[in-house]
């Protein structure tokens, strides 16, 4: 059972959803990955979110460039955790993703993380701290690897 939904808006995105899922395997977090469009298509969007946590999923990622509405569009349609990861997709290399993502209405909060790949691999670990609150084999791993930092 998936704990984590990674989302992007096109296929185009995987590159950056790699570097997502490979913290999350890393870190031993069942996920899934979907891609479905705040724009072309909404309505997948909106079964997504709604259906989330019935299925076992604690927290989505999403990743989305230019006007970036996926993350705001999914926070619309759950409560649960969205991480928003602005991609570099545009002419003005994330810049407008971030703004997007970062300037939420208050009370349908999403966490923005950096720009592309950093962000990309900092929203995977964003989530094992969230999932890491109350489960302890997720908190473990993420705190190995935070241990595994001081050597470097």
């Amino acid at each position: 059972m998936p704990l984590v939904g990674v989302v992007m808006g096109s296929k185009s995105d995987m590159s950056y959803v790699d570097e997502t899922v490979e913290v999350l395997n890393q870190m031993g977090i069942e996920h899934e990955v979907v891609v479905a469009s705040a724009h072309r298509t909404p309505d997948r969007v909106r079964e997504y979110a709604v259906s989330a946590r019935e299925r076992g999923v604690e927290a989505l990622i999403a990743v989305a460039g230019g006007s970036a509405g996926l993350p705001g569009v999914l926070a619309s349609w759950t409560t649960l955790p969205i991480i928003g990861v602005p991609l570099p997709t545009s002419d003005l290399n994330g810049v407008d993703a971030l703004h997007a993502i970062a300037q939420m209405p208050p009370g349908i909060p999403v966490a923005c993380v950096a720009v592309g790949s950093w962000g990309a691999r900092n929203a995977a670990f964003l989530a094992a701290q969230i999932l890491g609150g109350k489960r302890e084999d997720v908190r473990q791993a993420y705190d190995e690897y935070r241990e595994g930092l001081k050597s470097r």
